[in-house]
Parts: C-alpha cells; sequence; structure tokens
C-alpha cells in the first residue's frame, strides 16, 4: 500500500528542510510531494538526495494559499491514500521508531479504508512551559469533540477527498477544520491511528502562550458554530 505525502510549503519556510529526514523510512512504494508557491524545487531534490530518501519525490508548484497547495499535491499524487503533513511535522518520540509510525497509519488504513485517519499531538520543546497544557486540549478536542486539525496529519482516500470537495480554497483559515466538518455534515468516519505527530511551538513562544491559544480558540469557535448548525441540518433532513 502506498502512500502519497503531501506537504505544503509558505514562502520563507525553512521547517521542511528538519521534517524531511523523517520520512527516510517512507517505501519505495511511496511517494513525497512538495508544494509551494516559492521556488524550492532544486533544493528539495538536492537534500532528499542528501537523506537518502527510497520514496518517489515530486515537485508540485502551487498559487499561494495552504489550501491551494494542499488541493495541487493531491492532484499530483499517484497513490490512492493523501497523508497530508505540516512541513514542521515530526515523525518521532514515543519510543517508537519512524517507521512504527507509518506502519501503524498503514494498518490503520487497512482496517478502515473510507475514514479520515489522524495522530495525537504533541509539541516540541521549543516554546513556553505551558504546552503540555495544549497536548491535553488538542487530545480532547480531537478525541472527545471529533475535531482535529490538520497538524494531525490527515490521511484519507483520495476519491474521500474528493466526495468532501477538497480543501476550501475560499476560506482565509481554517481549511483543515472545514474539512472534518464537512465529514461530519456526509457521515465521513474519523479514526485515530494510536500514535503521535511531534510539532514545534515556536509560534507561541514567539507572539506569546495566552495570545496564542486565545486566538485559536477564538477564531475555531467563530468557524465551528455555523457549521454545527449546518450539521445539525443534515441531521434533521436525514432523520425526515
Amino acid at each position: 500500500m502506498g502512500l502519497s505525502v503531501v506537504i505544503p510549503i509558505a514562502e520563507g519556510d525553512e521547517a521542511w528542510k528538519v521534517c524531511l529526514p523523517d520520512l527516510r523510512s517512507l517505501s519505495a512504494d511511496d511517494e513525497v510531494i512538495i508544494s509551494s508557491s516559492a521556488n524550492l524545487k532544486d533544493e528539495f531534490f538536492k537534500l532528499a538526495a542528501e537523506f537518502d530518501l527510497q520514496c518517489t519525490c515530486h515537485w508540485a508548484p502551487s498559487q499561494l494559499g495552504r489550501a491551494k497547495q494542499l488541493n495541487t499535491g493531491a492532484r499530483w499524487a499517484k497513490n490512492d491514500f493523501l497523508w497530508f503533513l505540516h512541513c514542521d511535522s515530526r515523525l518521532h518520540g514515543d519510543s517508537r521508531l519512524l517507521g512504527d509510525v507509518i506502519n501503524l497509519l498503514k494498518e490503520a488504513i487497512a482496517v478502515d479504508p473510507r475514514a479520515i485517519h489522524f495522530f495525537d499531538l504533541k509539541f516540541l520543546a521549543d516554546g513556553p512551559p505551558f504546552m503540555r497544557a495544549n497536548t491535553y486540549g488538542v487530545w480532547f478536542r480531537s478525541r472527545i469533540l471529533r475535531l482535529p486539525f490538520g497538524d494531525q496529519g490527515f490521511c484519507l482516500h483520495r476519491e474521500t477527498l474528493r466526495y468532501l470537495g477538497g480543501f476550501c480554497e475560499k476560506a482565509s483559515y481554517g481549511e483543515d477544520h472545514l474539512l472534518i466538518w464537512r465529514a461530519h455534515q456526509e457521515g465521513v468516519k474519523l479514526r485515530a491511528v494510536g500514535a503521535s505527530l511531534y510539532t514545534s511551538a515556536r509560534r507561541y513562544r514567539s507572539f506569546g502562550w495566552v495570545k496564542t491559544t486565545m486566538r485559536h480558540l477564538f477564531l475555531t469557535f467563530k468557524q465551528a458554530i455555523p457549521e454545527f448548525f449546518r450539521l445539525l441540518r443534515s441531521r434533521m433532513r436525514g432523520v425526515s
């Protein structure tokens, strides 16, 4: 079973260079697709060779915007299962080998190929000391409220993504959040893989833990409220 790993990169973001070595456990059946509006093609292929990536590598030029980059990467994909990673995602920790994380994902896909699969999220030690509270908050939001975010490494079949209409390119933020609401409204299941991805907490250090956390909560609720009512209406139509 091959995976197509799609990684969108914003202009000026260098974190993807640290992420690439974690993908050495991908097999020859897998592929990595870098999508960006910046011209990073030569540097990407050079680093892929230096890190000895065994998978196929593709450069997918895209217009500016994360949703556009995600959709562009999905269109370039040759495999059926799309794994969307943030460029600062890391596949280490939890006393697991990198290959174990990928194998667990492939095992989860085999059990439920039509679900949206997601990871738990932990933060690297590059942020303030209060990040443990955010880790618990992410677990509650994704496991109990069933609202994982894109930094939790969504993986889904390309037909499922097409059925959900792809990532919303009109949204100014939260294209990943909107995709999950669409999944709830259309009855697509969500499944936790049972392993963790790690992500940088640098933004919380740069802009302050309270300010950044409160801003994320405000934007989440602002976007979630109308989607929740759309979900209620879809459930009511289903009952009637």
